[in-house]
Order: structure tokens, then sequence, then C-alpha cells
């Protein structure tokens, strides 16, 4: 609309000045008005499309990290890891659960392998894969996701020649999706223009009616030519208005935060995936995370273990411990480490050798190479028959091989979860390498000893084995393990240290409202352990197993959902049943997983972390955010940047309603009660704020980093407004300063600044009055920068923020350009330095006006407003760790209260027996012409007759009875 009044403008001036009124004058200048509008529409089009490209080519860097990824293969007979991008047809690689195959394939070796490929056929139904000669699928489509069992395939199409590259070479066109808070300034931004258009229509019907009536009233009617022109102008100056009041920057100033934090993001080990997981994150309560890798350093060393009753107590002792071994307990305990693993040894990033694999396999590998094994030689000797992949369910691995020598045995070895190994065995090999019956002596010392490392932090790993034919052998499921009558080998202690700086992130998280919750594979005193060191379990705080959450009723659950703060022995599900209970509650839940099974969980979870580097890509895939790191710390930085982006926008929104409202009305009064119906700001003036209060104060405040003030807070609601009481008190407060302040200099700049009533002086005036608007806003920025209630330094940190000053200096230095070279175009004259001051210091009375209305009392309760401080805003725990803490010392005086209490009632009673034992009948003997009474009356002067206050015992020694008696009479004798 704009465009075409421009052009309109345009012909209308170049006529004036070619045929029309001007066309005697010296100056030609009728077009410049139009000219400039075109200029305006066009440099703003182009910043605004600038800014897109560079958003999405951030996007695309984005994409590409997300796509890249690594698989496993077979170069020169090695076992390699290389990214997907290095993948040739020919390649033979290596398959395990939790894969997402990135090209086709044919299926060469393996052992119950299942495929998901519901993805590219639509069939919900998992397909067993093996060879064509079996009657089994060999076909592997790219896309598809490995469920469980290992193989090799070989590859036959890579990139867009496979199934899944010419699905994804068919979706290049697709366009994102808007996240939720884009989509609610949307509406936000329709209703807002809904009004600017209103205020548009009515300033074009006031100012056609008074120019109508001011021609009526005229000695002379205007020519037609003047009185279109007139009309033009006022067209234009109504859609200025329109274009000034729709905030079309909201939704762009969403795009610009979400690009600047998902790039700074990236540096702090957060690969954003979905965009909307950045801002849920912002009003995160419940961060449920795992415990290996990534409240740990994954850096796994066997540093204990107990192995056929001889004890590994440190590390530097593995070779003297190895060495003590029976030669039958050497054998196979090396033969158990190299064979039922799936970790290899090869070139990391940096090209060092190193194991690669599952962190515990390979810190039993460590172990046995200290211990001199060649795991490569013993697995080329040892061919696998039956593999049984390790699954966070069953928490166990198995693989069956030939036993050499023999041609009807075969050796079973299983690993995994101590308490889950040791119910499957009834044997284990004695310090001499015997095997004998596990009896219940032996059980319970096997299960202190698990107890002993889980209580140091120590994550337990259970080795055993059993001989079993080829008749048991073909008897075995592809789906269970033959874990029955196992011999217990031993269990090793395994080291994996707190990641540093972890306990001062979940500190951080608590301070922000948060609660942490662990969630772990590990045995609940290990989890404990753990979770103590890290600060996650509290005082007061509760921590349970996986069987005994499953056990419970949803109710149950509900009810020790706001202590609960450990999970341990956990399976998938848990997880998910974990988040369903959580949500139920209205918590905003983010959740870590790094296995395959984890996947629904992080795909139910508001917002789902994949571990980078020890995660599945069926999980990666299920995620919306990854850790490429795996630290907890880096779920810390993105609750930072979540709360930064929901920040930055309100910023943002704040300053340009004022903006909007401040330019509106100001436009609006004083164009009409102006005697010519001119506005205080031209259009091509008005564009400029515009650009100022779009794409300008969208880069300055819409990119700034996350502060420490941000975990000073509890998080937001789900359902919170959008703007709150504080934000709409600073707009109309600043708006009503504003256009006052305007309408002031407007009408008393002339004597204000002894300015001569002239021509010129009206134009040095409508300058200054121009460059104060400017300048309001440029210092109004400066206040916006701080939206908390408690926020009263609009300066913090600002030296840091880069961005935001270099976009000031922009605006200050465009705007002394405007002023003293816009002439024409601007509709401005240059200024001295009295007026440049003057003007300056009128913008920076926004300053001292902001802090005024920050000092106003809350009055959101009168307005039906949402306070910043409200429960409306903020989301509270349930119960907090502080409450926590305080509610178990109180039960801790309570019970210490008991305790004493239980002493001083035991001497009480311990009293009373004595006095009972007196008046047994024992002391008096058995007369029963005595009564009660004269048995008391016999007593003893020294002694009281007191009844006990509680029943006791009379079978005290009638010896002690009569020596204290005797000593009693004693001494009343020598009183007397």
């Amino acid at each position: 609309m704009l465009t075409i009044a421009s052009v309109v403008s345009l012909a209308v001036g170049v006529y004036d000045d070619l045929l029309g009124s001007h066309k005697n004058d010296e100056v030609k200048v009728g077009w410049v008005e139009g000219a400039a509008i075109s200029l305006a529409v066009i440099v703003v089009c182009f910043t605004n499309a600038i800014n897109d490209y560079q958003k999405e080519k951030q996007f695309q860097k984005l994409n590409a990290k997300k796509e890249d990824r690594t698989v496993k293969t077979l170069r020169d007979g090695n076992e390699v890891e290389i990214g997907v991008q290095e993948i040739n047809v020919g390649d033979i690689l290596l398959i395990e659960p939790g894969d997402i195959i990135p090209v086709d394939g044919v299926y060469l070796s393996g052992h119950n392998m299942t495929c998901d490929e519901s993805s590219a056929t639509g069939e919900s139904d998992a397909i067993k894969k093996g060879l064509a000669t079996d009657g089994r699928d060999p076909f592997i489509l790219s896309g598809a996701k490995v469920l469980e069992g290992v193989g090799t395939m070989v590859v036959v199409a890579v990139g867009p020649r496979s199934f899944y590259g010419k699905i994804m070479m068919a979706m290049r066109q697709g366009q994102a999706s808007e996240t939720p808070l884009q989509r609610k300034l949307d509406v936000l931004a329709e209703q807002i223009a809904k009004y600017g258009m209103s205020a548009a229509i009515l300033l074009l019907m006031t100012l056609t009616i008074k120019y109508l009536v001011n021609c009526a009233l005229a000695p002379e009617f205007p020519p037609y030519s003047i009185m279109f022109s007139h009309f033009v102008s006022i067209i234009i100056e109504s859609i200025t208005v329109v274009v000034v009041a729709v905030p079309e920057g909201l939704p762009m100033a969403v795009t610009i935060s979400l690009a600047y934090a998902t790039t700074k993001m990236l540096k702090d080990g957060n690969l954003v995936r979905q965009l909307a997981a950045c801002e849920t994150m912002g009003g995160a309560t419940v961060v449920c995370t795992d415990k290996t890798g990534t409240l740990t350093q994954n850096l796994m060393t066997v540093v204990a273990g107990v192995v056929a009753e001889v004890e590994l107590k440190t590390r530097p002792e593995a070779q003297a411990f190895y060495n003590s071994l029976p030669k039958d307990v050497q054998d196979i305990l090396l033969e158990s480490i190299a064979i039922n693993s799936t970790a290899f040894e090869g070139p990391d990033d940096q090209g060092h050798i190193e194991f690669i694999g599952s962190k515990s396999e390979c810190a039993l590998l460590g172990f046995g190479k200290v211990c001199g094994l060649d795991y490569r030689s013993t697995r080329a000797d040892n061919k696998p028959v039956r593999v049984y992949p390790f699954s966070s369910e069953k928490k166990t691995m198995t693989t069956i091989i030939p036993v050499i020598g023999e041609t009807d045995q075969f050796r079973v070895h299983a690993k995994g979860a101590s308490e889950i190994i040791l119910r499957s065995c009834t044997k284990y090999m004695d310090k001499d390498g015997k095997c004998a019956d596990i009896d219940q002596t032996v059980r319970n010392e096997i299960l202190r000893r698990i107890s002993t490392f889980a209580n140091k932090a120590l994550r337990t790993f259970a080795l055993a084995y059993k001989i079993i034919d080829s008749a048991e052998l073909n008897s075995c499921s592809d789906d269970e393990a033959p874990l029955s009558d196992l011999i217990w080998i031993g269990v090793m202690g395994i080291q994996d240290p707190l990641r540093p700086g972890v306990h001062q992130a979940v500190v951080d998280c608590h301070r922000a409202g948060v609660i942490v919750r662990m969630i772990t594979g590990d045995n609940i005193e290990t989890a404990r352990a753990i979770a103590r060191e890290a600060g996650i379990l509290t005082k007061g705080g509760q921590a349970i197993t996986g069987p005994q959450w499953r056990k419970m009723t949803p109710e149950q659950q509900h009810a020790i959902l706001p202590r609960l703060q450990v999970m341990a022995r956990s399976s998938p599900l848990d997880k998910q049943i974990m988040v369903e209970r959580l949500q139920e509650r209205h918590e905003v839940v983010a959740m870590t997983g790094d296995g395959t099974n984890d996947s629904p969980a992080l795909k139910l979870a508001d917002v789902g972390f994949s571990m980078g580097i020890a995660g599945t890509e069926v999980a990666k895939e299920a995620s919306d955010i990854i850790l490429m790191d795996d630290d907890f710390k880096s779920i810390v930085k993105a609750l930072r940047w979540g709360r930064a982006v929901n920040d930055s926008v309100r910023k943002f929104l704040q300053f340009q309603l004022t903006v909007n409202i401040t330019a509106v009305l100001l436009t609006f009064i004083s164009s009409v009660f102006s005697a010519d119906g001119q506005s205080a700001l031209t259009a091509v003036q008005l564009l400029w704020v515009n650009m100022i209060m779009d794409t300008l104060a969208a880069l300055a405040l819409a990119t700034e980093g996350p502060t420490d003030m941000v975990l000073d807070r509890p998080p937001q609601q789900r359902h919170s407004a959008l703007i709150t009481f504080e934000m709409w008190r600073m707009i109309l407060g600043q708006a009503f300063f504003q256009v006052v302040i305007n309408l002031l200099l407007l009408n008393h700049g002339l004597e204000i600044f002894h300015l001569p009533v002239t021509k010129h002086g009206v134009a040095v005036l409508r300058t200054m009055v121009f460059n104060s608007f400017v300048f309001l806003q440029v210092f109004n920025q400066i206040n916006c920068r701080r939206i908390q209630p408690n926020e009263f330094n609009v300066f913090a940190n600002i030296h840091n923020d880069t961005g935001f000053l270099l976009v000031q200096v922009f605006i200050v230095a465009s705007q002394y350009l405007i002023i003293t070279y816009g002439g024409i175009a601007f509709s401005t004259v240059p200024l001295n330095g009295v007026q440049w001051v003057g003007t300056l210091f009128i913008g920076m009375l926004s300053l001292p006006v902001g802090l005024a209305i920050r000092m106003l009392p809350d009055l959101s309760a009168c307005f039906g407003l949402e306070s910043a401080n409200s429960p409306a805003q903020q989301h509270l725990p349930e119960v907090s760790t502080a409450r926590m803490r305080i509610e178990a010392s109180v039960k801790d005086v309570q019970r210490a209260v008991k305790f004493f209490g239980a002493i001083r009632n035991a001497q009480q009673t311990s009293q009373a027996r004595k006095v009972d034992d007196l008046l047994s009948n024992n002391f008096l003997g058995e007369d029963p012409c005595l009564s009660p009474t004269t048995r008391a009356s016999t007593l003893p002067s020294g002694l009281t007759t007191a009844a006990p206050t509680v029943p006791v015992s009379t079978s005290s020694s009638w010896t002690k009875v009569k020596a204290a008696v005797n000593n009693s009479n004693n001494n009343s004798n020598n009183k007397d």
C-alpha cells in the first residue's frame, strides 16, 4: 500500500514540477517526497531480506551440523569410525542396536537383527533381517532403525540415490514451522494491527473532513491539482500510521533471537534440532537426567573387583591381582571380557588410539589390556554363534562361542547388572579355580561386596559363564538368552568420577526453581552416592528403584513425586511413566536419554535431550536438543539461553509497543489539531522510526546473551501472559511521557529555545522534535534492557553487549547524517551544538522517567493484570528443596526427642522395677494374714512405696533385694 501511495505521490510531484503550480519554481522539489518514501521502503525491505538471509544461512549451518554423525565400518580389515559423508558403495558397515541406517545395503552376517522400517515402508511391524537363503529379508533400507541385534552389511546406494536420500531431496522445498512464541506474537501483532488500522482510518476521515471544511470556508476554492496532491499526502500519512502501528518486527525478533541463541548454544555444546525447544527450555520446571556420561565424566576405569574370592583393591594392583588368580580363572576372565563386548580399539578424532564403544566395555577391555589381553586374537579364535546384545530393559549381554577342542560344547558368557546376574547363578569359582555351589552365606557375601562397591559410587558389572551342548543351543530362542544355572566369575567395580562443575550446575538449577531428578540404571546404593555428591539427593529427598515405581498406583506415584529425587534400576518405561506423571502435574519436563528405548520418553517430554557421544541415532532422532558433549552443565546453559530468548522477545515487545503507541498518538493529535493538518513527523521520518523500532531494535534487544540473573527467578508458567503488569506500566508510562514532551516541544519550542517565528525557525523546531523523538527511542532501548521489577540498573553488563552498543552507534550516526544532510528528503535542517545538546537532554529524560515508573507500587490486582512475581507468571515447586531440608530437620529433632524420652522412661522403669522387687512376696514371705497395708508399713524407712507408672516384671534376683534391704537396715541401726 505504501509503495503504491509513494508512486502516486511521485507522479503528482513530477506533474506539479513540470506542468502544475511549481513549474516556474527555480528548484524542482515536488518529486522528492515520493522518491524518498520509495527509497525508504526499498531500504526497509532490503534490510529485512538481508537479515532473513543471514538467519537462514545460520540455520543451514546448524542443519548441516545436525546431519553430521559417524558410523563404524571396516577399512583395511580394521574397525574404524568415519563420517556418514565418507561412506562409499562397497563399504562394510557394522550395525548395532539404536543405529539409524544412513545408506541402502544388503545384509551379510549378524545375530538376531531386527529393523523398524516404518518410516520408509509404512509397515509398523519390525522386520527381521537375514540371509535370503534362510528365508529372511536381506535388504536394509536407509532410514531404518535397528531395534536389536548386531551385524554387517555391504553398502549399495548412498546420498541422493539411496531410498532415504530420494525422500529428502523431494522435501527440500519444505518450510519450517513456527514456534509457539512466534504464533503467540503473530496473534498479538494481528490485534495491534487492527487498532492501528482503526487509528489510520479515523485519521484519514478526520483530516479529509477538516481539509474539505477549510476549503469550503476559504475565500477562494483551491485548484483541483492542489487538492488532489493534498489528498495524496493525507493518504500517505494515514498509510504510514498503519506501517508504524503494525508490529511486523515481532516475529522477526523471535527469529533473530532464536537464530542467535541456537548459534551460541552450539558453541556451548547444544545442537538444537527443534527451534521450539529453545524457548520451551526457558520454562522448564523439571530436569530428569541420566547419570553415566551426563553427571559423570564417562571415563570409566576398573578400580576394584572380586574374582574367584580374590580382591582387587586399587587400580595399580591390577597386574598383581591378575597374576594371583588361578590359570583357569585367568583364561575364562579374559575370554569373557574380550568376547562378550562390541567395543574395539581405533583412532579418535585427534588420531589417538583408544577404545571405542560402550564406556563400560572400554573400561573392561582397558583392564584386560593391562593384564596382557590381546582381544583381537581372542576374538579371531572364538567366532560367536549367538549374540544377545545389551539392552536397557534386560541390563545384560550374552555371547555364545564354541569351546575350542570340544565338538559338542559351547560356552555362554554373560555380563551385566550385578544383582540380575547373581540371581541367575547357582555356582561360583572359588580361590582354587574350582566350581562350588552358591549357598546363602556365599550369596550374602557377594551382595555385601556389591553394596560396598556401590556405596563408594562405583558402577558394578558382574561376569558369569556356563557350558551348554548343541541340543541346548538349538533350543535357545532368538530373543531370550540362556541365563539359568550360570557360574559366577566375579564382580568388577568401575569408577566414573563426577564431572567438574556438575554440583554447581545442580545448585544453579535449584536456584532457578528447577527440580533435578536423576534416573539411572545403576543400583540404589551407587545412585544415592552419586546423587548426594552431585547435590541432587538432598536432605528429605527420596530415592526408589524402578520396580518399586512400577508397582505403585498412579495415585501413589503422584504422592511421592514432589519429594522423589533419585530412581535407580530404571527401565525406559519408567522414564516414560515419569514424564506422564510430571506433565499431569503441569510441569514442563526436560528429559535426557541415550538408548533406543529412551526415544518414547524423549518424544513425550517437552524438551528431549539426547547424548551426542553415547546416544544412539534413534535417540538423537527423537530428541529436540543434542548434547554434543554429554555434559549436564550444557543443560543448564540451554536453560539460560531459553530464558534469555523469552526475555529478549519481551524486551523488544515492550520497546516496540511504546514506539507504536507514541508514534500513532503523536501523529494523530498533531495532525488533527494543527492549523494546516501537518503531522509532527513526516512520512519519511516515520519510516526511519519504523526501521529503528523494527529491524535495528530487534538486532539490539534480541541478541543479548544470558546473564546470571536469569537463574535468580522461578520458571514462567506455561500459559502465562506475554505482557506483564510491569511491562504495561512501563509502556503506557513512557508513551504518555513521550507524547507530552513532544507536544510541549511542538507548541512551545520556539519560546523555549528562543527560535525566531519564521519559516526557518519553524523548520529548526520540527527538526528538533524529530531529533528528540529519535533520541527518546535510543534511551528507551537502554531502558528496555531490563524488564524484571527488581532490576533497576539498566546499564548492567552493557559493556559486554557488543551488538546493542553497535546498533546504538549506528542509529546515532545515521541520525546525525539525516539531520545534517537529509535536507529535502527528510524535511530537516542542520542543528547547532546547543540544539543537539538540548534534544539529547530531552532524550535522556527517558531514563529517570523509567526509574520512577519502576518504583511505582504493584497495582496489578486493581487492573486484572499478571505481575511478574505473581503465581500466574511464576511456577513454584510444590515442595522445594529448602522445605524438604526443614521437614527432615524437624523429623530429626522429633526422633532425638523420642530417643531421649525413651532413655528417661527406661531409667524410670528400672527404678520402678527395684521398688516392685522389694514389694514382691520374696521379700516379705508368703503370709496371707498380712494385708497390703501391713506389708507396706513393715518396709524400711529409707524406701519409698510409690507405684510404678508402667507394668514391670517382678523377676528380680532375691539375693540383690535382700542385700539392698540389709544395707538399709544397717544404716538405720547406725543412726539409732
